[in-house]
């Protein structure tokens, strides 16, 4: 068994590879920035991780969202229904859950196919 781990520190990876599945840490954006920004921060760093594994986004196996407010929902799928493009769409779960830090409005976790 190979486990690879990358932005790796001493409390937690951004991402672990895995028997090609790639685990992503919870991405968040600029604190106090608007739903808007932090999702499209987020999903951005998304990319980023996923290109570092050799994935991307067409293949995400699933999604887990947490917003600090269900009432930015609409504002964040904005972002995600234009990112996703409409193909190629993960499973997805969506809640709302006091974050790491009030200024933090999304955090979303993914899981990934990989080479």
């Amino acid at each position: 068994m190979t486990l690879r781990r990358i932005e790796s520190g001493p409390r937690m990876s951004q991402a672990v590879v895995h028997n090609n599945t790639v685990y992503l840490a919870g991405q968040v954006g600029a604190p106090g920035a608007s739903v808007t920004d932090q999702t499209r921060a987020v999903l951005a760093s998304i990319e980023k991780l996923l290109a570092e594994t050799g994935s991307d986004k067409s293949r995400i196996i699933s999604a887990t969202i947490w917003l600090a407010d269900m009432a930015d929902f609409a504002e964040m799928n904005a972002v995600w229904d234009a990112w996703v493009g409409g193909k190629d769409a993960p499973a997805r779960a969506t809640g709302e859950a006091r974050l790491a830090t009030p200024a933090y409005k999304v955090e979303i976790i993914v899981v990934a196919a990989c080479d």
